[in-house]
């Protein structure tokens, strides 16, 4: 069974296996099911997580119950874990909002939870992220995750989310990034979607952020924390919830 999920998975584009698996979502959580890997986010067991990635596949990352990858996980635990997200009463603006968090948000009674994106069909509020229609000091959270590297002027971006967060509010800008990397790379003359996609990781992307990322962050005002949750988690708890081992979580604070 495992080597048919695996072709179909290899067959099909990812963008279309993703719509495909919330239709099959109950097959595919049937057949996996197991006791060696557990998606925290709804606590289901598996014997194995799926494949994913544009292009060359990640095995063994994305839960067959939340489709939940390996950030989604490590972000969920966090705010489980280190934050008052879930106990105290919140004003939270939440950017494209990902599938498997958004019910699961709405339905906290001590959130006032808005969702916003340009082009989501399933957000609140339709919204350019350089050109919010919020009043200033507005929101207590703001959760910003794998957005801002598909935003040609990020520095925009991110002084809009400066401008809305309240004062001593906090969020979390989750992107994919190169911690190898110093400096932020950018080559707006890449105009072929194939090589964006080699170089950027989707053809979508504008930039890969490097380390410079969080002082970019410091120069628009917020005050940032550098969390490497994987550290205080042991080798067995990442294995077993499927997470990226020193994955960086930029906790921000107005």
């Amino acid at each position: 069974m495992k080597s048919v999920f695996k072709f179909f998975l290899n067959l099909l584009p990812r963008p279309l296996l993703i719509r495909l698996s919330y239709l099959i979502r109950p097959l595919l959580e049937f057949f996996l099911r197991g006791k060696k890997y557990t998606d925290p986010i709804d606590g289901k067991g598996f014997r194995t997580f799926l494949p994913y990635g544009y292009g060359k596949q990640r095995p063994n990352v994305l839960s067959p119950s939340t489709l939940s990858l390996e950030r989604h996980r490590l972000f969920w635990l966090y705010l489980k874990n280190e934050t008052n997200f879930f106990s105290d009463h919140l004003k939270v603006l939440h950017f494209a909002p990902e599938q498997c968090f958004l019910k699961r948000f709405r339905k906290l009674k001590n959130l006032e939870y808005t969702t916003t994106d340009l082009l989501s069909p399933i957000a609140d509020v339709k919204a350019d992220i350089c050109h919010l229609p919020f009043e200033e000091n507005s929101y207590d959270v703001i959760l910003c995750n794998h957005v801002l590297e598909h935003i040609p002027d990020d520095t925009k971006a991110m002084q809009e989310l400066y401008r809305v967060m309240k004062p001593s509010g906090w969020g979390i800008f989750q992107i994919p990034q190169d911690l190898n990397r110093d400096i932020t790379f950018e080559d707006d003359s890449i105009t072929d979607k194939v090589e964006r996609a080699k170089i950027f990781g989707q053809y979508d992307h504008v930039r890969i952020y490097g380390r410079d990322y969080f002082d970019k962050l410091r120069a628009i005002g917020f005050k940032v924390e550098e969390v490497n949750y994987t550290a205080q988690l042991s080798d067995e708890d990442i294995d077993t919830y499927r997470l990226a081992k020193g994955e960086i979580i930029p906790v921000v604070r107005k």
